[in-house]
């Protein structure tokens, strides 16, 4: 069997908030508890486990998702709405910009614990279109 990222364990300040606010932009699935977990599988099979812990417990995150076109439109339009800011770039310094990197389209927010997430319509490495 190959190596797959099956899952990965998110420290939040509040699981159902995070897990529901990721699961809205992205237009996922918000699964039943397990323990004291809340799922959020993405289309790959890759579970992000929320847990609620104390703030001073969580350590921020980087988070990046392929979506599709038509996903990122969606996932822009609702984090404009929200009135939620966003960058085009790692470091915070184009505000309310998207970015055209690797022939196709990404942006950076923030959740609502201050993981930094990530969507982008084209892997990185892929020449730019001509």
């Amino acid at each position: 069997m190959s190596v797959e990222l099956n899952h990965t364990i998110v420290h939040s300040l509040n699981d159902l908030e995070s897990a529901k606010f990721l699961a809205g932009l992205l237009d996922l699935e918000v699964g039943d508890r397990m323990g004291p977990f809340i799922p959020v599988t993405t289309a790959n099979g890759v579970t992000l486990d929320y847990a609620t812990v104390p703030a001073e417990d969580i350590t921020t995150q980087h988070y990046a998702f392929l979506v599709s076109e038509d996903v990122f439109d969606k996932a822009h339009a609702r984090i404009k709405e929200a009135g939620l800011t966003y960058y085009a770039d790692p470091h915070r310094t184009r505000v309310n910009e998207i970015n055209h990197n690797h022939g196709g389209r990404g942006l950076y927010f923030e959740d609502p614990s201050g993981h930094y997430m990530e969507i982008l319509t084209s892997p990185y490495g892929t020449p730019a279109a001509s």
